[in-house]
């Protein structure tokens, strides 16, 4: 199992954070390695909402089935996926309010559980080595500068 955690202080409440990441429609805007959204549920996120996204990392595609799993609206958000040949990954967002609420603390953690058991989590390591890391901290600075546009909604 890899696992991966970044954070970053964002000048928006985390309602206004919760708006943008917890909208699939949007993930193009901030997920750097979003592809394409193939389907998602209606209606607001709550457990149970499912979606399907195609991710792109060292040159291949991969299509992610996404169901959110915990949802505590302005605060926190656990996804589980499912990819190709049995892979998992485990997604948490926690977002904390700072400055009386006009910014927040955005917490990233991911866990992938690569298909093959020790012998599938050696080849995920040799082929994609630190490039979560980096395309986490990559994806949460696009987060940052989306949400400090004046136009960001």
């Amino acid at each position: 199992m890899s696992t991966v955690e970044a954070s970053v202080h964002i000048d928006a409440s985390p309602e206004q954070v919760w708006d943008v990441v917890m909208d699939p429609s949007r993930l193009a805007e901030w997920v750097t390695i979003h592809r394409r959204l193939r389907h998602a549920d209606g209606g607001a996120p709550r457990v149970g909402y499912r979606m399907e996204q195609q991710v792109h990392l060292r040159g291949v595609s991969l299509d992610v089935h996404w169901k959110l799993v915990e949802c505590v609206p302005n605060r926190r958000a656990v996804w589980e996926g499912r990819g190709p040949a049995r892979s998992r990954a485990r997604t948490e967002y926690v977002l904390i309010p700072e400055r009386d609420g006009q910014a927040t603390h955005f917490r990233y953690h991911n866990e992938f559980r690569a298909p093959l058991g020790p012998i599938g989590a050696i080849a995920s390591r040799a082929l994609v080595g630190g490039m979560p890391e980096r395309e986490a901290h990559r994806t949460l600075q696009h987060l940052s500068e989306l949400m400090n546009r004046p136009d960001r909604d």
